[in-house]
């Protein structure tokens, strides 16, 4: 597995590399923003593991450019910022998943294999557009439409409508949502799902158009395509 490891602090990365290696993972360490913006574009990584306090570019700054990349790989951002707005904030650019330091290296080996296990079921050949009555989700220029009104939403938003529409007709629950969209270890007894529902709703329902994700009581949500 390749792995790319976006840290500045050389007592943490070296303790990270050697360990790593140890698991026999190939890592390849990028000290600064600058650098690893560079590597970002030399290959596909299985997983990027990312800190935010660099002395140049940030953290939050690399996932906005990797994900404008349309750079797919799944980000693990390890970061010695441990509040909730912290974590919400890189999950909203585009991270996969969230550690806090400092963290017991067999965490860290574990959520680096959920990541690319997750990555590995969700790899098929690739779609470029998901369609769910008139609501149509252009894959390539991430741009939403229905009808003829195209529709603005962040990143999370977007995400997690197309993992609707990829299981439309379908109920998800809470959980599935929460691990595929969020991140497997996101904390369960958040809101965060009901939240961002809430947003979609409020963007996707037109006036005089069928409200189209429904909610089904005690099981989660789903989209439909016929109404």
């Amino acid at each position: 597995m390749e792995l790319l490891l976006v840290e500045d602090n050389k007592k943490i990365s070296q303790f990270m590399v050697k360990g790593l290696e140890e698991c026999g993972f190939a890592v390849t360490l990028a000290e600064n923003g600058v650098q690893a913006r560079k590597l970002f574009l030399e290959k596909i990584w299985n997983v990027i593991l990312l800190d935010i306090m660099l002395p140049d570019l940030d953290g939050l700054e690399l996932l906005q450019y990797l994900r404008y990349k349309k750079i797919e790989s799944p980000v693990l951002v390890i970061s010695a910022l441990g509040d909730p707005d912290d974590k919400v904030k890189a999950l909203e650019k585009g991270a996969d998943d969230y550690l806090s330091k400092p963290f017991h290296f067999k965490e860290l080996v574990a959520r680096i294999q959920a990541l690319n296990r997750r990555a590995n079921l969700n790899y098929q050949v690739p779609t470029h557009s998901l369609s769910c009555a008139d609501l149509y989700l252009d894959l390539e220029a991430h741009k939403i439409t229905r009808g003829d009104e195209e529709i603005i939403l962040t990143i999370q938003e977007f995400k997690l409508l197309k993992f609707l529409m990829e299981n439309k007709d379908k109920v998800l629950t809470r959980t599935q949502i929460l691990s595929t969209v969020w991140g497997a270890h996101y904390d369960t007894n958040t809101n965060v799902v009901d939240v961002y529902i809430s947003y979609l709703r409020n963007k996707i329902d037109i006036e005089g158009k069928p409200k189209l994700i429904e909610t089904v009581k005690g099981r989660g949500y789903k989209i439909n395509s016929i109404q």
